[in-house]
């Protein structure tokens, strides 16, 4: 996706060989069109796969999937990584460690909101290891849900992530693809060869 390809190379800031900081405009603070733009270009890479509700995790997932619902027209759920007072029942949970944060943590959603009449996309905004989206993905299968597919906004291909859910025959679309930050600077993957 060239328009995010320029913002990761014109805001991006590499802070070593393993990570990206976009905190300018995904992760912390958020350009709207940019998200908008992802949105949908994720409905277009989905949109023949009848896809019920999107499955996030709080709180980087939540932007790119809130744009990708609304040009889809269907609900998003996300996983919290907290536990509420009001979210106390029927809770359908996973463990996720973070590479970034190097912290494990419980995710949960209400079985009220994922049930076996969903199919999923499931959307996050990096994958490095994969730990995130398998961890949704558990969510899922405990919920009965199917999954169409998992959608990421930036796809840390020198990291093992990406390779583990496509041999688990996981559909991931990736919008951006970094094989390599080394020498402070992001190099993509050529869009023909993720395709």
């Amino acid at each position: 996706m060239k328009q995010l390809h320029e913002k990761i190379s014109l805001e991006g800031r590499v802070l070593s060989e393993e990570v990206l900081k976009v905190d300018s405009f995904l992760n912390h603070q958020i350009d709207p069109g940019l998200m908008q733009a992802i949105g949908e270009e994720f409905s277009r890479r989905f949109k023949n796969d009848r896809i019920t509700k999107i499955l996030t995790i709080e709180s980087s997932g939540i932007a790119p999937s809130v744009m990708a619902g609304l040009i889809m027209g269907i609900p998003v759920v996300f996983a919290r990584k907290r536990a509420s007072l009001t979210l106390t029942e029927g809770l359908i949970s996973a463990e996720v460690k973070s590479f970034t944060k190097q912290t494990v943590n419980t995710i949960s959603v209400s079985g009220d909101y994922i049930t076996a009449d969903d199919r999923l996309l499931i959307i996050d905004d990096f994958l490095a290891n994969g730990q995130a989206a398998l961890g949704l993905l558990d969510i899922a299968d405990q919920a009965g849900a199917s999954v169409a597919g998992v959608g990421i906004v930036i796809e840390k291909g020198f990291q093992p992530g990406g390779r583990l859910l496509r041999s688990q025959g996981v559909r991931v679309e990736s919008l951006a693809i970094i094989d390599s930050l080394a020498d402070g600077k992001a190099v993509f993957r050529e869009e023909a060869e993720t395709r």
